[in-house]
C-alpha cells in the first residue's frame, strides 16, 4: 500500500463526545431518540447508532466535565432527519429542551438541542433540496 493510499479518508468512525456522568447522559440522549448500540460502565463509554450506520455517536464519561449552560462556542454535530420541524415538536414533547426554534438553513430546516456537557446535536434535513438527500 502506497502512502497516498493509507492517507485516504473513508468515512466517519465515530464521533466523540465527553460527558460528566454516563448514566445522565444515556438518559438525555435516549428522551432525544437516539438507541444505544452498547454500553460499557466500566470503561465509562456508549455508542448512540445514527441511522443504519456502524459508526455513531459515542458518549465518553470524563470525570472533570462539568455541566454548563447555553450559550457557548462548541462544536457541533448535525445529523439528517426527514423533518427537523417535525423533529423539533418530538423532542419537545419528550422533554428535550431545544437550543432555538427550528431555523432556516440553505438545504432545509435544522433544530439543536444541547446535552448538560455543552455538547450541541443538530438535527437537519433537506426539504428544500431533496435531491441532496439520504432518502427521497
Amino acid at each position: 500500500m502506497s502512502d497516498d493510499q493509507s492517507y485516504e479518508l473513508l468515512g466517519f468512525d465515530n464521533v466523540l463526545l465527553p460527558v460528566g456522568d454516563l448514566g445522565e447522559a444515556v438518559a438525555f440522549y435516549e428522551r432525544a431518540g437516539f438507541t444505544v448500540g452498547f454500553r460499557l460502565d466500566e470503561a465509562g463509554i456508549a455508542l448512540l447508532r445514527v441511522g443504519g450506520e456502524t459508526p455513531g455517536i459515542l458518549l465518553r464519561q470524563e470525570d472533570a466535565c462539568g455541566h454548563r449552560p447555553p450559550p457557548w462556542p462548541a462544536t457541533r454535530v448535525w445529523l439528517e432527519v426527514p423533518d427537523a420541524r417535525a423533529a423539533a415538536r418530538r423532542l419537545h414533547t419528550a422533554g428535550v429542551p431545544l437550543l432555538d426554534a427550528p431555523f432556516s438553513v440553505a438545504t432545509g430546516w435544522t433544530v439543536e438541542v444541547a446535552d448538560l456537557w455543552g455538547n450541541v446535536i443538530g438535527f437537519t434535513d433537506y426539504t428544500k433540496r431533496p435531491e441532496l438527500a439520504r432518502r427521497t
